[in-house]
């Protein structure tokens, strides 16, 4: 089993991410937004399953799945992908 993650985690920096997103075939538009957060992770760890819920200014968004689970992630309220 993996160690426990749960806990608060506070945002330090980003550095590089415009690069990243952009060899995510991220619009600009969408870039420079993600660039201003500054989001913070609560995770709760219980067994094997997680929850985590991204904290920030503009919205919250929470991911729920079992490690060792393949799951789909719809990120459509953010850029309309769905991700394995």
């Amino acid at each position: 089993m993996p160690p426990n993650l749960t806990g608060y985690y506070r945002f330090v920096s980003q550095e590089n991410m415009d690069n990243y997103l952009r060899a995510l075939d991220i619009n600009v538009i969408l870039r420079k937004v993600v660039c201003l957060l500054k989001p913070d992770k609560e995770i709760i760890h219980t067994g094997d399953h997680m929850h985590i819920r991204t904290v920030t200014s503009l919205r919250d968004y929470v991911m729920d799945f079992d490690l060792g689970v393949q799951f789909e992630e719809d990120l459509g309220p953010v850029d309309g992908r769905k991700c394995q």
